[in-house]
């Protein structure tokens, strides 16, 4: 791998990690603002390995061995950095299998969003496709149904790899709506420090699912992905104890996420049916998008703060 592509995949990975987390830094904030010093000390340091080193760490290097079990978990970490001929065969005939079930964890994840989300509206036609949340189910099930078609022909095992993306997404996703419920009661004041440490420790677990599986439209090497992503999560805990409010006033970061993910997912299954894109192209995706939205965030901020100046003088 040239240089230059490992620092631009590596700055992508941490982009992508921390504007896809920003709802996780949100709500850590809001509960450990509700927590003592000790707790909030606790989490914050010992928060941070568990994210980066273990939730992180593991959880990439799990998929690309669960893909290739023969690689060994060693295999499966030094696999891209391997001359041998024989490793490079092997991840590229599994790699469909990954990118295919990760491409549609990352599409469904995105018409979650679109359809049955609270959101700013950021684009023309996302508050009509808000109003139609029934069609949520319809659109994914069919558009599984369409690629599982596809991808039988290509192979069988490929087409498990669609549905157990499809399966990875409810699973997690009913995780999530578990977890907004419990944070009603978290900041009720009717848990332990001890206990909302534990929640924030599972939330964060399941948020940093989506930065590691779309990670793999970046690319297939561990390393890189856990340097990238490993990044995006410390600074994404320093956004936590900081900046979070200024962060949190650029209202349309969460757009410039979902619409990454989306291209991201098309992506990763386009690669899988063997449509090659190089690789550069998901970085600057990542960056493009995210910088739309921030820069349409700030005008609109700037918009506000020079309406709101005037009536206080």
């Amino acid at each position: 791998m040239e240089l230059g592509f490992i620092i631009l995949t590596i700055l992508g990975l941490t982009l992508f990690e921390i504007i896809t987390s920003i709802d996780n830094a949100v709500i850590n904030a809001e509960v450990l603002s509700t927590m003592g010093k000790k707790a909030r000390r606790f989490f914050l340091f010992w928060g941070i390995l568990l994210a980066v080193f273990i939730v992180r760490g593991l959880l990439p290097l799990l998929i690309v061995f669960a893909s290739n079990p023969s690689l060994g978990i060693i295999g499966a970490l030094t696999a891209t950095f391997s001359g041998d001929p024989k490793i490079h065969e092997a991840i590229e005939a599994s790699s469909p299998i990954l990118l295919v079930g990760g491409g549609i964890f990352m599409v469904f994840l995105f018409f979650n969003w679109l359809f049955l989300e609270t959101k700013n509206y950021g684009l023309r036609g996302e508050k009509f496709f808000n109003e139609q949340g029934a069609w949520f189910f319809a659109i994914v099930s069919i558009l599984l149904s369409v690629i599982v078609w596809f991808a039988l022909q290509e192979n069988p095992i490929m087409a498990f790899g669609a549905v157990l993306g499809s399966t990875a997404f409810f699973i997690i996703h009913g995780f999530r709506q578990y977890a907004e419920q419990q944070e009603k009661r978290l900041m009720s004041g009717g848990m332990s420090d001890a206990s909302k440490i534990a929640y924030l420790e599972v939330l964060d677990s399941t948020f940093s699912i989506d930065g590691v599986v779309g990670a793999f439209a970046f690319t297939l090497s561990v390393p890189i992905i856990l340097i990238g992503n490993g990044i995006g999560a410390v600074v994404l805990r320093q956004l936590t104890v900081s900046n979070i409010e200024r962060i949190k006033k650029y209202k349309y970061l969460k757009n410039g996420a979902m619409y990454s993910i989306l291209f991201l997912g098309i992506i990763m299954i386009l690669d899988s049916f063997g449509y090659r894109i190089p690789p550069y192209v998901s970085p600057i995706i990542a960056f493009g998008t995210v910088g739309y939205f921030f820069y349409k965030s700030r005008i609109e901020l700037k918009d506000i703060e020079a309406t709101l100046t005037p009536s206080k003088l």
